[in-house]
This record gives C-alpha cells, structure tokens and sequence, in this order.
C-alpha cells in the first residue's frame, strides 16, 4: 500500500502537509495488518485493545524475520562479518529511534519493556543512595525525609518502583490527588510538591482516562526544586509527535509492543550526563570495561544499562515500526484518533447507564475511552462485546488506585490507532448500547 495521502498546501510555507486519515486510507493502512484480517466468533475482528498492546504490520514482521535469516549473531563481540552487521543494524536501530523522540544515540538505553526502564531508574538511584557509583552518583542519593511525588492516576508500573524507592531510603512517597473524573492539574501539582521533592514520576498520557499531562507545566514546578522528571511516554510516542529534549523530563520510558512493534523489548531515555552520572543496578556481560576479582569498571551509557545478551532482532523491528510510523505521520495519528475518540464519546452519551472517565468532550484526550455500565461489571460487558468480535480491555488497566479513587474496581477501555476505522467505532458503541437490556438492567 501507499502511506501517504495526497499533499494539501501548507499556510507556513515548507514542505506540503499531508491530508488528515480518512477511512478510506485507514482502510489501505488496514491491509498491512495480517491479524485485522482475523474473525472471531464468527464475526469480522474490531480490535480497540491497542493501548494494551498493538497489531503489528508485514513490514515490521519482515523487518525482523530477514535480520534473523540473514544477520544474526551477537552484538558488540565477534569480529566476524556476521558479528559487524548485526551490530551495525542494532546501532542503526537506536539512532533511528532516537530522532523518533528528539534524542541522542547515547541517551536510548535498550530494556526488555517499559517496566523494566522504570526499574531501572528506581533501582538505579537506589544504589546511588546505599554508596554506589562514587561521587558523581551522589547527586541522585536520597534520605529520609526526602519526597518522590508521583500521581493517584499512575500506572503500576510507574507506582510501585517509586514505592519500593520510598522504603529502602525512607524517602516519603507523596501523591498528587486526581478530580471526581480521574484527571489533575498543575495547580494540584504544585499543592505536593515541596522543597524536599526530589523526584516527580508522571505518565504524560493516561491509560485510563486518556487524559494529556500538562508536561511542560509540571517540568518547570519540578526543576524549579531541583527534582528530576521521569516520564511514562507509553501512551504518547506511538500516537503523538514527541521532542524529549524539548519536553526537558530528564528520564523517559516507553515500550515496543505498544507501538507497532515486538514484545520484549523497551526504551529508557535519559540525559546524557544524567545516565552517565546513575549507577547500574543490572551487571554482567556486555556492560563493563575492566573486571578483577574484587571489582569492576563500568562502560559509559548506554552499554552500562545493557548486561547480558540484548534484544537485537526486537530493536530492529521497532526501527522499522518508528519508519513505518513517520511514513503515516504522527501528526495525522493523533488527528484521527481525536476524532475517533470524540466519536466514541458522543455515542457512549446517549447511551443509559454508561458513565464515562477522565476528560470531557471537546478537551484533549487521547484515542482511548474507559467506562463503567451501570448494573454489568466490565468483564461481563467484554465478554458480550467478544462474541461480536469486537476486542475491549477491561479490569482496574493496572491502576487499581485510580479506580478505587472513581468509586469503581473495573472498567471497560476502548482504544483506537491508525488502523481503527470509524466504522468499527460505530459498531462498538451499538454494541455497548444493547449490553444491559441483555443483562436485564435496561
């Protein structure tokens, strides 16, 4: 298939801009997609789970099965040929997803996962704190009484690292508080963050309630106390035009599986000085530079985050989906899913019973919708949606705080992508709209 779509005139001059994603050429993007093509229960397959984990195109799976067939071996080691190709494509893949998100070659660390990038950083500072990584460490070291801020809206992943942080320094761990719909502002933020933060965690996209950070507002609350920014990026670089460097977060995660690419592999993002600066908490091959008995050197940033044998096939395939993703437009991306979101929202309105999360219509909000139904727990409304093969998230999207907050133990999450056609989007909100009378709660 084609890309791209035909070029309009652009006001500010430059390059032309490319026309917005009608259904149409999501159709054509749709055709790159094998498992779109899938029934389930019998019925054609609308997939609105891809803020859990996304479908992935011909290209990235070609991507990686010819890295595999014909340039497999190990990074970074052997001097054979086979050896200089292999890392040649896995640098070239950091480099390349590197200017996806206005980054440094040296400021990509590879991980098997978000997750593991968020540990990372925790554990990392929590070495710094216990003595480790001499005097440049020490800028990261916490003490008790010191206070790592992040929000009641946090996915686990980015709660429970900051948590175990917390105990093992006695640091204080503090919580912006979220409204009555799941979202905050700047000003609560800046209610909890004090003298003594020295750290501020927060997602820049919500994966509840789709609600959109006010990033650069939070930065400057919290280097103006000195506190370094790790952001949660996962719901943002694959639906969102990202400059880390412009953003000014010191630290950033986001993972493959959520944006068109494979498992198991993972981004951290950190300034240059600052990676340099932490010490490592994951040791062993590949990261070291001399080794005796008694101790050890460690390699600059990035090879010092990376031990072991890396996810070379996987960084590989990613480039390829940030190459696929640049080909479409991040820009046009996040036009459609605004417009499939505002969609979903109108029609979810006009339903009885359906109380929907996180920001109003006509606010920003990403291409994602959670809702409760009055009468029905969530995992029975995916269940009905299932048998008409329309595939939803439910459960607490591991943010089980959030929920509590809302009053509510689960809800059901719609989420759309440059691959949901608003076809699909119609046929998921009829489909909530004859959940209860099923269940006998009309």
């Amino acid at each position: 298939m084609s890309l791209t779509a035909p070029s309009t005139d652009d006001p500010r001059g430059g390059k032309p801009a490319l026309a917005p994603l009608d259904d149409e050429h999501v159709r054509g993007i749709r055709e790159d997609f094998p498992a779109l093509a899938e029934t389930v229960n019998g019925e054609p397959l609308s997939y609105l789970d891809s803020a859990a984990t996304t479908q992935r195109p011909r290209q990235v799976l070609d991507a990686e099965r010819d890295f595999l067939l014909h340039s497999n071996a190990a990074v970074h080691r052997g001097a054979h040929t086979l050896a200089g190709l292999a890392t040649e494509a896995f640098e070239d893949a950091r480099a390349t997803v590197a200017e996806f998100v206005g980054a440094s070659a040296e400021e990509i660390v590879w991980t098997s996962g978000a997750t593991d990038a968020l540990n990372l950083v925790a554990y990392g500072i929590a070495n710094a704190s216990h003595g480790r990584g001499g005097p440049a460490a020490r800028r990261f070291a916490l003490v008790p009484g010191d206070e790592i801020v992040v929000t009641e809206a946090e996915h686990h992943a980015n709660l429970i690292p900051w948590q175990e942080l917390a105990a093992t320094t006695g640091a204080v761990l503090r919580s912006v508080p979220v409204d009555d719909v799941g979202v905050f502002d700047a000003d609560a933020a800046a209610a909890v963050i004090t003298d003594r933060t020295r750290i501020l965690a927060f997602a820049h996209v919500s994966n509840v309630t789709g609600f959109v950070a006010p990033v650069a507002q939070l930065v400057e609350l919290a280097h103006d106390r000195g506190a370094l920014v790790v952001l949660d990026a996962c719901q943002s670089v694959p639906h969102r035009a990202i400059d880390l460097h412009e953003l000014g977060v010191d630290f950033a995660a986001f993972s493959g599986h959520k944006l068109l690419g494979p498992t198991g592999i993972g981004v951290l993002y950190g300034r240059a000085e600052l990676l340099n600066a932490l010490p490592p908490f994951r040791t062993g091959g590949s990261m070291i530079e001399t080794v005796t008995m008694t101790g050890a050197d460690f390699m600059p940033a990035p090879q010092r985050f990376e031990a072991g044998t890396q996810p070379v096939s996987q960084a590989v395939a990613l480039a390829e989906a940030v190459r696929y993703l640049q080909s479409v437009g991040l820009d046009r991306v996040e036009a459609r899913e605004e417009l499939l979101a505002e969609r979903m929202l109108r029609g979810l309105a006009e339903i009885p019973g359906i109380r929907v999360v996180g920001p109003p219509p006509g606010a920003p909000r990403a291409g994602l919708v959670s809702f409760d139904t009055a009468g029905v727990h969530a995992h029975d409304v995916g269940q009905f949606l299932d048998a008409r093969g329309i595939a939803v998230r439910v459960g607490h999207h591991c943010a089980q705080p959030l929920h509590r907050r809302l009053g509510l133990t689960a809800t059901t999450r719609a989420s759309a992508y440059l691959y949901t056609t608003t076809e699909e989007v119609d046929r998921f909100v009829e489909a909530v709209g004859l959940v209860r009378g099923y269940f006998g709660e009309a």
